[in-house]
């Protein structure tokens, strides 16, 4: 048995959500659905704009792998971040969520003076998230912030297709893919967002390798992957990269391949108010599932389930009595 189900490298960041009307991304020229990389004095416009809007989820942390490493903990599966923060009060509020969800990191040391990463999550009417990311330090991850022994440790070693950004980063995720495969440890990779897929492609193949043994994406991911508005070749070039793969479809739900069979994960209709994070609580759902024996059609109706339960409310986050309780109602107490 591993220590961790997961180990899990990406950008930590914390997010401040601010709900807008579709005329408002508009006039602030912000590209709707979409992660766009941004600079201090670019997320200080924005949030010039929006003084006075109602902010839902101000100073919780994110980041994708993050969201993700938390989700699998909380529903009862150990796991392990790489990531990196400043020596600031967002950097102590991010590490402090990591050690409170159960999850473990080499944040332990000296931290660097600088600012840690921030997000600026606008959520419009339809739930839809466009995210302005400032990386900040987190643009300087690097292979020092990789531990060997925990990746040795897990069964999965997770890669969150956003490092591709930073050269650094992007380094380290491939290092670690390769202390991974040496140790047996099986790889994945979230490919995060189509416009990493669209502008990134060449780095995310460096990440992927040959190929890994999972991969998570949507269906616009998928689609600009195989270079295609064709499903079915879609899945076709997943399956020359990856041993087995998850396809979200939003209200369409989902498809698990396991190497073998596809299989079609119906959705869970709920009231969307906010999309954000719903892919990394799939994720991390997921690979709480497999990691404790289940099969992936099983694993995809729990992860459904999740996502389900983050788009009907705002943040990209349960409250930690709601995982056990997920979970339960799910598998059985």
């Amino acid at each position: 048995m591993k220590k961790y189900a997961a180990y899990g490298i990406g950008a930590a960041l914390v997010d401040t959500e601010i709900k807008v009307e579709d005329s408002e991304l508009a006039a602030m020229n912000v590209e709707k659905g979409m992660m766009t990389l941004v600079d201090a004095d670019r997320q200080s416009e924005l949030l010039g704009h929006l003084e006075g809007h109602l902010v839902k989820a101000s100073h919780a942390s994110g980041g994708s792998a993050g969201n993700s490493m938390i989700a699998t903990a909380q529903f009862g599966k150990p796991t392990f971040m790489s990531c990196k923060v400043a020596n600031d009060a967002d950097g102590d509020i991010y590490i402090a969520d990591l050690e409170a969800a159960g999850v473990d990191h080499a944040l332990t040391g000296e931290r660097e003076e600088g600012i840690t990463g921030k997000c600026l999550v606008l959520i419009s009417p339809d739930a839809e998230r466009s995210m302005n990311t400032n990386l900040s330090i987190s643009e300087t991850l690097s292979t020092d912030q990789l531990n060997a022994q925990a990746i040795g440790e897990s069964e999965y070693y997770y890669m969150e297709g956003y490092v591709v950004t930073s050269p650094t980063g992007r380094a380290a995720a491939v290092r670690g893919r390769e202390i991974a495969e040496a140790a047996g440890v099986k790889t994945s990779i979230s490919l995060s967002d189509p416009g990493m897929v669209e502008f990134f492609r060449d780095g995310l193949q460096e990440m992927i390798g040959e190929r890994v043994n999972l991969i998570f994406c949507n269906e616009a991911e998928a689609l600009g992957w195989g270079n295609t508005d064709n499903i079915e070749v879609a899945i076709e070039k997943l399956k020359q990269v990856a041993d087995t793969f998850v396809i979200t479809r939003g209200a369409e739900g989902a498809l698990t391949y396991d190497g073998d069979n596809l299989a079609e994960i119906p959705p869970h209709k709920v009231h969307a108010v906010d999309s954000n994070g719903a892919g990394d609580m799939f994720a991390g759902a997921f690979l709480y599932a497999i990691t404790r024996g289940e099969d992936f059609p099983t694993a995809g109706r729990f992860a459904s389930l999740a996502a389900g339960k983050i788009v009907a409310n705002y943040g990209p986050r349960l409250k930690p009595e709601e995982y056990p309780a997920l979970r339960n109602e799910f598998f059985g107490g």
